[in-house]
């Protein structure tokens, strides 16, 4: 039965339960804050944690294991009657979600917050209504944070029908190993989930509209990605554009067109991973007096504040980059501005982490910005092949590079491809966060033989000490010699 409007009020309303929406909210309550938290989905945690980020990485990693499984011979460990239980696989990956997103209700309650499940949509500057399926509430707040997230982008012709043509979301959930799979986008995500049903035993053929994977990307990063990428018989087309799709019994037929003319490609599904656009549809952001932008986002000042005084906005909603943590950053950042303390945020240095195999992962400078702002950069490379321990875990694709001021020796970069760089980029931005030299990371005893020694090494080869590969005897911009010492 459906009730009548519920008044009520809040010191601060934050709409959006995702890493940025519910860090927030922690934080102000801790802050000594009334916090509301309204979610539209069942369960907290949004996107990143329901159908994103959590749920990629687990099939990331289950299917890494699975391919990784007969390579094990070479190790003298036989293996007989490997079998695939994708149901199981995905039964395993809904628990993970569901750990997580309990853990984050249990936080929530802990911290007194008040959780409202609806979808929030604006009446005037200082309320909103939360529609539900029980009835409508009506909330007056005295700050609001806006933190729905995005969703990805449809391309006309080629709409979501959760069967044949799907989302990141629907290739998440498959729960049987596509025959062919087609990817429309080569970027993060097209990759990620095409390298896992690629393991699983997909065929995969990706088709790209720009001229190379990963826009955006140094192109060097890219080289043991493409490697790998190969060697699982993924199919890729650069400059290429879908332009008609068709629907049979047996699958879907694409046309493309490609700088080689016209191909027809078929397929049992097609993954439409192109981008992704903010979720502010049916927020009525101009009844809230909220501002967007050309792009659809909605504008925010140097204190994450809105056109609206009252409100901040946070996460993918508010702009690029749409990474989890700048969210869960953003969140802390403007519960700690609306509960008067003196907060900003801080974009000097926000790491990037493409879950490919290998994995790539880089933060502040490239090369190429360095020299765009006038600077004169040095560079460290040093390769995973002449690293120890990736040796003796047989991944020794990709490299770790330094990039420094030659002449005060500040690290002002740091681009990984390679084994584990998720986890390695953590230092790499820590030293550049509090202007870490060249030297201080050459210095800081690493312990051996592990994947952090690669950042000290890296250090050592800018600084031409290197110990572990030959340098060239050449003044100006230090590169790796051809031969490598174990």
């Amino acid at each position: 039965m459906v009730v009548g409007e519920i008044a009520m009020g809040t010191d601060l309303l934050v709409i959006g339960a995702g890493p940025g929406g519910y860090v927030a909210a922690i934080r102000a309550a801790q802050l000594g804050q009334e916090v509301t938290l309204v979610e539209e989905a069942p369960t907290l945690g949004g996107i990143c944690l329901n159908h994103g980020c959590i749920p990629s990485k687990a099939l990331i990693y289950a299917a890494s294991l699975y391919h990784r499984i007969p390579e094990l011979a070479a190790l003298g460990i036989q293996t007989k009657g490997l079998k695939l239980d994708i149901k199981k696989l995905q039964s395993w990956k809904a628990s993970v979600v569901k750990k997580l997103t309990g853990g984050v209700a249990q936080l929530c309650r802990g911290h007194d917050i008040q959780v409202l499940q609806g979808k929030a949509v604006f009446t005037s500057a200082k309320r909103v209504l939360v529609e539900n399926e029980h009835g409508t509430q009506a909330i007056e707040f005295k700050r609001c944070i806006v933190a729905t997230g995005s969703r990805p982008i449809e391309i006309p012709g080629f709409g979501f029908d959760g069967q044949m043509v799907i989302g990141s979301r629907q290739a998440l959930e498959l729960e049987e190993v596509p025959e062919k799979l087609l990817i429309i986008g080569g970027g993060y995500i097209g990759l990620e989930l095409g390298t896992v049903w690629a393991k699983l035993g997909a065929q995969v053929t990706v088709i790209e509209m720009m001229d190379q994977l990963l826009p955006g990307t140094d192109p060097e990063l890219l080289q043991p990605v493409a490697r790998q990428l190969k060697k699982l018989g993924v199919e890729v087309h650069l400059q290429t554009k879908a332009k008609s799709l068709k629907s049979g019994k047996d699958g879907v037929k694409i046309i493309a067109e490609s700088p080689k003319g016209e191909l027809k490609l078929e397929a049992e599904k097609v993954l439409v991973s192109v981008g992704r656009v903010p979720n502010t549809e049916g927020l009525e952001p101009q009844q809230g007096r909220i501002e967007l932008t050309e792009r659809g986002f909605i504008r925010v000042n140097g204190q994450l504040q809105t056109s609206n005084p009252h409100i901040y906005a946070i996460g993918d909603v508010a702009g690029q980059p749409m990474l989890a943590h700048k969210a869960s950053h953003e969140g802390i950042v403007a519960a700690e501005i609306i509960s008067g303390l003196p907060s900003g945020p801080d974009w000097q240095v926000v790491p990037a982490v493409i879950f490919t195999d290998p994995e790539i992962a880089y933060c502040g400078l490239s090369e190429k910005q360095a020299q765009e702002q006038g600077l004169k950069p040095l560079i460290g490379k040093f390769p995973f092949a002449a690293l120890g321990r990736a040796v003796t875990m047989s991944e020794t694709e990709g490299y770790v590079k330094i990039i420094a001021d030659a002449d005060s020796k500040q690290v002002l970069g740091v681009q990984i491809v390679g084994p584990e760089a998720s986890n390695l980029i953590s230092e790499a931005a820590l030293a550049i966060e509090l202007g870490t030299r060249l030297e201080d990371l050459a210095l800081t005893v690493h312990p051996h033989p592990t994947l952090p020694e690669g950042l000290m090494e890296a250090a050592e080869v800018a600084l031409g000490q290197a110990i572990h590969v030959l340098l060239p005897k050449k003044k100006g911009r230090v590169t790796l010699g051809s031969e490598l010492v174990s």
